[in-house]
């Protein structure tokens, strides 16, 4: 069975890429990891269809797990799980944790074989309340 995949959704391209990066040097290669953020021009801001490419690109069996920075993001995550197929949906969740510490706590879990509830439940062991 193939560990649980990350995808890290930001307004920011920078930050989605620069978390991406952290997860690498402190995980390895052993995680599926797939990032986006911000607008098609450029500007912050995230896109349902970048979402959609980040979960392919991030795939796995054992599910997917989504760190997203804002509202906008988690929104538009949310849209973009309804949009996959039907027997894809039940496989992905978001993490309601910080996006840099949720995606290197969930990496870390996923690089172990944790479950996708193995690895949402610890990154949000990091959110308050």
């Amino acid at each position: 069975m193939s560990n649980v995949g990350i995808v890290i959704v930001s307004h920011s391209a920078d930050v989605a890429r620069g978390t991406a990066d952290m997860v690498r040097q402190m995980v390895g290669d052993e995680v599926p990891l797939a990032f986006c953020g911000g607008d098609p021009s450029g500007g912050l801001g995230t896109s349902v269809e970048t979402i959609m490419q980040a979960i392919d690109a991030a795939w796995s069996d054992s599910g997917i797990a989504i760190l997203v920075d804002l509202g906008g993001a988690e929104t538009n995550s949310e849209m973009a799980i309804e949009m996959q197929p039907a027997e894809r949906r039940g496989r992905i969740v978001i993490c309601n944790a910080p996006v840099v510490e949720g995606a290197v706590m969930a990496a870390t879990e996923a690089s172990g074989g944790g479950s996708l509830d193995d690895v949402k439940r610890t990154a949000e062991e990091l959110s308050p309340g």
